[in-house]
């Protein structure tokens, strides 16, 4: 199954979904490997799995369940004693969402 060469734009759409800012040179080289990574995903999407089960692990697992057994608790002190900033009895962490949208622009 021969598949369309990707377009610049379309690479660049991936690119930015992935929150990637990338050069033209970049798209243009990573452009061929995307290619083949989905001329084999086609490829393998040829295949027969008519009667096929479907899995999660290619080996047979089970979990092993404990029981929900209460405990005690480490102390706040403790917990927070490695912690690189702290506010209070809080961890304090980088904000994430609603920050600067440098990337994929």
């Amino acid at each position: 199954m021969a598949l369309e060469k990707l377009t610049l734009d379309q690479v660049r759409h991936v690119a930015k979904l992935s929150r990637l800012t990338l050069s033209v040179a970049q798209l243009a080289h990573l452009a061929p490997q995307l290619e083949s990574i989905l001329q084999y995903v086609a490829k393998i999407s040829e295949v027969d799995v008519a009667g096929v089960e479907p899995m999660a692990h290619a080996l047979p697992l089970k979990n092993v369940f404990r029981e929900d057994v209460v405990e005690p608790s480490l102390p706040v002190e403790k917990v927070l004693m490695n912690a690189p900033e702290t506010d209070g009895r809080f961890f304090k962490v980088p904000k994430i969402i609603g920050g600067a949208e440098e990337s994929a622009e």
